[in-house]
């Protein structure tokens, strides 16, 4: 059976599942318009995900075949995966920010093999072993899913209005966990009177329990040293400022003081990183600082492809300590080998 809940004011939300992950479903949200229902993210691409999608929608009074359009939050499969096929039974548009669109395209275009050379290259880069590194270079295509997303056909433009007839649903642009990520702000009065200025569909930008991860943006054909992190942290506070007086995230549960949470978050991102040079005072790779890491389980507990996810974070944390000043790259290293200073 579906699980929905109402939060008044013509949204609700369905709990959709992520099939095999901790994290156990997304939260789709239904949003009312004069036009028909507008999702708010759509799920994993699994039958049992669309399923329980359909009935969640039976039981908001609606069905997917009804659905006047699709806002995705950001282009992970968890959020983006059903968007397809919602457009097929419906014809309803899909909205992403053109970062993330990019992101997108880039997967629908590129071959699988081409993926797993730039990993196998990155990740050699980063210190991996070869032990670690060797089943990429015989991976089969199969192995990675959300291979073909559905390309979206609006762009969300930061700080406008989203076209919800009846509605004010504004784009609030939020990159770090990916680089087109963005936060809903719906710009009404909240429907149980709570204090503050409307509700956020805050996506996987800000939880109130756990913290999303921020890896660098994995882009083959670009060569600008981005700062996830960095931006990440920024967009924390630009929405700390927006003083919702509820959050309705994609994950967990709906929460308010907002501004409470972001600084938990910053203070939680400024231990990482201050406790990341107490490990740099020897030079270490990458992977040697991933190893080192503070995680939800032991190193050795942490299966193949959640190693890759943790390189990355320690590498988006490296590339924030350099431009920080606070750690730099050993000259001369190769693999290269950060150090603090």
């Amino acid at each position: 059976m579906a699980q929905v809940s109402d939060h008044g004011g013509g949204v609700r939300s369905v709990e959709v599942p992520i099939p095999d992950n901790p994290l156990g479903h997304t939260l789709v949200y239904v949003v009312d318009t004069d036009r028909g229902p507008v999702l708010i993210d759509t799920g994993w691409d699994d039958p049992t995900s669309w399923d329980a999608l359909a009935e969640g929608l039976t039981a908001c009074g609606t069905s997917a075949a009804e659905i006047h359009g699709v806002v995705i939050t950001h282009h992970h499969p968890d959020h983006h995966g059903l968007s397809g096929r919602v457009r097929e039974v419906s014809g309803a548009w899909i909205a992403m920010h053109a970062a993330d669109t990019a992101v997108v395209r880039r997967t629908r275009e590129a071959r699988p093999e081409r993926w797993f050379s730039y990993m196998t290259a990155k990740l050699t880069a980063a210190g991996a072993p070869e032990a670690h590194v060797a089943p990429l270079r015989t991976a089969r295509p199969r192995a990675l899913p959300g291979l073909s997303p559905a390309l979206p056909d609006r762009e969300i433009v930061p700080g406008d209005l989203l076209g919800l007839p009846g509605r004010r649903l504004r784009a609030i642009w939020t990159p770090g966990h990916t680089p087109g990520h963005v936060c809903l702000h719906l710009e009404e009065a909240h429907p149980a009177q709570l204090p503050g200025h409307g509700r956020l569909f805050s996506g996987d930008h800000l939880l109130p329990r756990i913290t999303p991860h921020i890896g660098l943006y994995e882009d083959p054909d670009d060569t600008t040293v981005t700062d996830p992190l960095g931006d990440y942290l920024d967009s924390l506070e630009r929405v700390g400022r927006l003083g919702a007086a509820e959050v309705l995230p994609a994950h967990q549960h709906a929460f308010t003081d907002a501004p409470s949470r972001v600084r938990e978050l910053l203070a939680h991102h400024e231990e990482r990183l201050t406790g990341l040079l107490t490990l740099l005072d020897t030079p270490l790779t990458p992977w040697q600082l991933a190893e080192r890491m503070e995680w939800n389980r032991p190193w050795e507990y942490i299966p193949h492809g959640s190693r890759n996810i943790a390189v990355s974070e320690a590498e988006a944390h490296l590339r924030r300590l350099v431009k920080l000043g606070r750690a730099e790259a050993v000259p001369g290293s190769d693999p290269v080998t950060y150090v603090a200073v």
